[in-house]
């Protein structure tokens, strides 16, 4: 890498008014590093330019993950970006922002806690981490007790609705757990507790239920599940728990459903956990795991450190993390408030209300999600004939909008949807922008459409008896499904 040297730039001249471009004059190695280096303004400058060719995050409709803070707590993350979460004894008072948040939530989400007990969990760097640590609980716990009864231990399965999200194929592979998946139906796209409940055995350390599914956001049926479970221990003398993955609807139903039990409140449920960074309101980068008490934790478990200055025990799958998310979560917490959750949930759900609506009135779709659960909307074609969701979500990058779409899991893979996850940060007038948008687009794909059909029907070869041969629009759909599972299964990645 050479730098540009112009005779007419005196040694006293800065570079920081200077545009990158002008003074870099050959481009930077991608894959390697640098022999030489370059000025910070240079630096900043090139990283910057590529980084405009992002999407912009705020009309990221994918992502269920927050996208804007106050400018106030943007300042206690920066002011925090330097402390290293792993050093207790040097940031005390982060430690204890952390134990605050854990109770906190762990009162949210009535955890049977005594006035002079603390409640039981840790902070983790998201849900998929929080899912680890709750599944080797599970799974520790009901070796202990296998052991103790002198039976096998090698065998632990964990019983899960094909709708969960991919951290639970991953505890399940790296933690050498059977995940036994109760299969979805076209027009049901959760777990039936019936179902899941029959496919326990002696091995199944707990059945894991979603409170908000990726795929439409409807809440499972935590308290159906509950009592089926319960009868089902009373009949075999099994113990079999519940694990409620909370991640995306742990921070809306206290406000929005406080009624509905699917918490603590159950006495199955021995752990929850809940991302901070999805309705929890804060940037990427924590989750929360609550056990109902600290027996459902086995001390094992559990690691005591005294090389950072005092005694201190860690239970997570990695070491070192910032604190700036743990301290913006807290910051959250004590600025909204109950009431402010429940502001910003009402209005999620308003907005999510108001796209359905938009979207149901095209007359082009079928909306899946429901009206209670976690505030998305996802929609399929009607008649796919034509055009297929992929086509709508590709051309709604033309916009700016970045909406996916996908195939639902076995047994409904024929089924292809568009999802729009609703954040604090997605108003009204964003709602009826992208409806407007996804009209154009329609007019355009029916267009082209009409076209294309009348060019096939000047080249179509008829049978004898004059009959050309069309496909129904199920057999369309599943082929659509069949090319887009072959393309997502070459280039998987594993990131969750």
């Amino acid at each position: 890498m050479v730098l540009s040297h112009a005779n007419s730039i005196t040694r006293g001249d800065s570079v920081a008014s200077t545009f990158a471009s002008r003074y870099v004059r050959e481009q930077l190695p991608r894959y390697r590093m640098p022999e030489r280096s370059i000025p910070r303004d240079a630096a900043y400058q090139i990283i910057n330019d590529e980084l405009m060719l992002d999407g912009n995050p705020r009309l990221n409709l994918a992502s269920f993950v927050t996208t804007w803070m106050e400018p106030e707590c943007d300042k206690l993350i920066m002011g925090s970006i330097n402390k290293n979460y792993v050093d207790m004894d040097e940031y005390p008072v982060t430690t204890e922002l952390q134990n605050r948040c854990v109770n906190m939530i762990a009162h949210l989400f009535n955890a049977p806690i005594k006035e002079d007990e603390t409640a039981i969990g840790v902070g983790t760097v998201g849900s998929s981490e929080a899912i680890m640590l709750a599944g080797l609980a599970f799974k520790r716990k009901w070796q202990n007790k296998r052991k103790e009864q002198g039976k096998p231990c090698d065998k632990p399965n964990i019983v899960t609705g094909a709708n969960v999200q991919v951290c639970w194929e991953k505890f399940a592979r790296y933690f050498e757990v059977e995940l036994k998946e109760v299969k979805l139906s076209e027009g049901y796209y959760v777990m039936d507790p019936v179902k899941a409940v029959e496919m326990v055995d002696e091995n199944t350390i707990c059945v894991a239920a979603i409170l908000g599914s990726t795929l439409t956001g409807e809440f499972e049926d935590v308290k159906l599940l509950n009592d089926l479970l319960t009868e089902k221990n009373k009949e075999t003398g099994w113990d079999v728990p519940i694990h409620v993955d909370a991640a995306s609807g742990g921070f809306i139903a206290p406000f929005l459903y406080p009624e509905l039990e699917w918490d603590f409140r159950l006495p199955l449920v021995k752990s929850i956990n809940v991302s901070g960074h999805k309705y929890g309101l804060v940037y990427a980068g924590v989750g929360w795991v609550i056990w109902r008490s600290k027996e459902d934790l086995p001390e094992e478990l559990i690691f005591h450190i005294n090389y950072l200055g005092t005694d201190q025990p860690t239970f997570t799958l990695n070491f070192s993390k910032g604190s700036s998310q743990i301290i913006a979560q807290y910051y959250q917490l004590i600025r909204l408030g109950y009431e402010g959750y429940k502001n910003i949930m009402e209005n999620c759900k308003e907005n999510a209300a108001i796209l359905r609506e938009g979207v149901a009135a095209t007359g082009r779709f079928d909306v899946l999600s429901k009206e209670t659960g976690v505030p998305l909307v996802a929609f399929s074609l009607k008649d796919s004939s034509g055009f297929t969701v992929f086509d709508i979500s590709e051309n709604l990058r033309r916009f700016g909008w970045i909406v996916p779409a996908y195939t639902m899991p076995a047994d409904a893979e024929h089924v292809a949807v568009l999802r729009v996850v609703i954040r604090e940060d997605f108003s009204r007038s964003l709602s009826e922008r992208l409806v407007s948008d996804i009209l154009k687009i329609l007019r355009e794909l029916d267009a082209r459409a009409t076209h294309a059909v009348r060019v096939s029907s000047t080249t179509a070869k008829q049978s004898d008896d004059g009959i050309v041969a069309k496909k129904s629009v199920l057999e369309i759909e599943r082929e659509v499904a069949a090319r887009w599972k072959d393309a997502v299964d070459k280039k998987k990645t594993g990131v969750c």
